[in-house]
C-alpha cells in the first residue's frame, strides 16, 4: 500500500512537469515510429511516457547503467500499445529489469512440442513473468526501435504478454468484453496460428508465433505495429481483429504511395 501511494505521487508530480525537450528529441532521433504519430497522438503519448517512467521500478542487471535513453525508449514503445486503452492496462507491470545484452537461462522449459520439455541453456532478449517483472535485453531493444521494418520488437512482444495475462490465463486472447469480438478473435487467430504450425503462414509472421497461442499474439503484435501496411494487405482479417483490440489503425499513419504515371511517348508523324 505504501509503495502504491508513493507511486501515485511520483506519477502525479511527473505529469505536473512539461515533457522534457531532450526526451522528445531522443524519440525523434532513435524511434522512427514516433514521427508517424499525429500531433494529438504524440501529446497523449508524452503523458503516458511520463507516467510510465515515474510509475515503475527500474532495475539494472550485470552492472548496466540505466539512463533516460533506456527509460524513455522502453516506456515509449510500451505506451504505444496502450495509447487507446489506457495505462491501467499495465497495472500488473511493476518492475522493468534491463540487461545490457541477451540473457542466457538454464532449467527446464517447454519446447513448443506438446508434452516435451528441454533443460538445454537458451538465450532470450526478453521475458514477462506472471505477477512479476519484465526483462529486456537493451541491445536488441535499441536496434529494433531503430529498424521497425524488420518486424521484430522485444518490447512490443513482452508487453503484449502482459496484456494477455490480464485475463488470468496466458492463452493469446487479451481482454475482450464483447462476445462477438472475442469469438471472431479466436476464430481468426486460431486459423492463422494453425497456418504457421503447418508451415503455411507465409513470411510475414515468424515461425516462433507457432510455439503456442500466447507467442502467436505477441509475435502478431510486433508485426501489427512495425509492419502494419503489410499485415493489412496480406492478412486483412488478422489486421482487423488487432485493430479492434488495440483500437488503433497503424497502417493509416503511413503515407499512401503516389500512383505510378506512365510517360507519354510521342509517335512519329
Amino acid at each position: 500500500m505504501l509503495f502504491e501511494t508513493r507511486r501515485r505521487r511520483r506519477v502525479r508530480e511527473a505529469l505536473e512537469q512539461p515533457f522534457p525537450v531532450a526526451w522528445r528529441l531522443l524519440l525523434q532521433r532513435r524511434w522512427p515510429l514516433w514521427t508517424l504519430l499525429s500531433t494529438d497522438e504524440q501529446a497523449r503519448m508524452e503523458a503516458l511516457i511520463q507516467a510510465f517512467v515515474a510509475g515503475r521500478r527500474w532495475e539494472a542487471a550485470q552492472g548496466f547503467d540505466i539512463g533516460d535513453e533506456v527509460r524513455v525508449l522502453v516506456a515509449a514503445q510500451a505506451s504505444l500499445l496502450v495509447l487507446e486503452l489506457g495505462d491501467e492496462y499495465y497495472s500488473g507491470v511493476g518492475t522493468i529489469i534491463v540487461h545490457p545484452t541477451t540473457v542466457v537461462l538454464h532449467g527446464q522449459r517447454a519446447t513448443g512440442t506438446q508434452g516435451l520439455v528441454s533443460d538445454d541453456a537458451f538465450a532470450i532478449d526478453g521475458q514477462a513473468h506472471f505477477g512479476g517483472p519484465i526483462i529486456i535485453a537493451w541491445d536488441a531493444a535499441a536496434a529494433e526501435a531503430r529498424h521497425p521494418s524488420r518486424g521484430q520488437n522485444v518490447i512490443f512482444h513482452e508487453f503484449a504478454h502482459k496484456l494477455d495475462m490480464l485475463t488470468g490465463t496466458l492463452d493469446g486472447t487479451p481482454p475482450l468484453d464483447d462476445h462477438d469480438a472475442r469469438a471472431r478473435w479466436i476464430k481468426v487467430c486460431t486459423r492463422e496460428f494453425r497456418a504457421i504450425r503447418a508451415g503455411l503462414g507465409g513470411n510475414l509472421l515468424r515461425s516462433y508465433g507457432g510455439e503456442n497461442p500466447a507467442e502467436f499474439f505477441a509475435v502478431a503484435t510486433e508485426v501489427f505495429f512495425t509492419r502494419p501496411v503489410e499485415m493489412r494487405n496480406h492478412k486483412p482479417d488478422l489486421y482487423d481483429v488487432f485493430c479492434g483490440f488495440y483500437r488503433q489503425d497503424p497502417a493509416s499513419r503511413y503515407p499512401v504511395p503516389e500512383p505510378a504515371h506512365e510517360e507519354s511517348i510521342g509517335l512519329p508523324g
